[in-house]
């Protein structure tokens, strides 16, 4: 497809789709707690993930998935399977989204977990510096407004069990100590605000409890999703 008509049907892609925005952060910032929070409090807005909670009964395989990324793929990254391999099994997840919001009504209140944003930073975080899906991932339709959820290294680490939860792509190195995780997330964050830099965002930084946080989510979605 020539650029020019390439451009133009992702400007009417996103045009149909306007009304999503994406919730990011870095690990343990609180999003699948957020996105619980929100399923119950606004039960009006969609609400997109490829979280368990949102994915087990109505699409098993992407939820099987995805655990067998962290069970059978992380522990043997490097060795039996290459980086790229593992970016074209999280492209399943990346597409499912995007699916995801095609299917839902033009103009209907969404919030995406993460989007592509997540999964592309730890991809060229895990050396994959530039692979022909992040041109593709780039053209899917444009969110609105991100909200990012900063929260405190102390917190995170804390989130994790002081390490005992981590997996291969949230620390560096090879142990899962605080300072490796502290890099990967400062790491992780950087490369997230680069890959959104042209995307209108919030910060809310940490609130203390869950409710309060969704709340400065729908507070700072209010005029989006009017």
């Amino acid at each position: 497809m020539p650029m020019e008509h390439a451009e133009h049907a992702a400007h009417v892609e996103n045009a149909a789709h306007a009304e999503f925005s994406v919730l990011l952060g870095a690990d343990f910032a609180g999003k699948s707690s957020v996105m619980a929070e929100l399923a119950a409090t606004v039960p009006t807005w969609r609400l997109l993930s490829t979280d368990g909670k949102f994915t087990e009964t109505a699409f098993p395989l992407v939820a099987q998935l995805r655990r067998n990324v962290v069970s059978d793929v992380l522990p043997d990254l490097g060795t039996t399977y290459s980086a790229d391999f593992l970016a074209a099994l999280l492209q399943t997840a990346v597409v499912h989204l995007r699916d995801r919001i095609r299917a839902s009504e033009p103009g209907a209140p969404i919030v995406v977990d993460s989007y592509y944003y997540k999964i592309l930073a730890k991809c060229r975080l895990a050396g994959v510096e530039e692979n022909p899906m992040f041109t593709w991932w780039r053209s899917f339709p444009r969110p609105r407004r991100i909200v990012y959820l900063d929260v405190t290294h102390e917190t995170a680490w804390r989130r994790s069990g002081q390490g005992t939860r981590l997996n291969r792509l949230e620390h560096s190195g090879a142990l899962p100590h605080e300072h490796a995780f502290e890099s990967y997330q400062r790491d992780l964050r950087k490369v997230m605000l680069e890959e959104t830099r042209d995307v209108p965002m919030t910060v809310i930084e940490e609130c203390g409890d869950v409710a309060r946080t969704a709340a400065a989510v729908r507070e700072a979605l209010a005029d989006d999703f009017h």
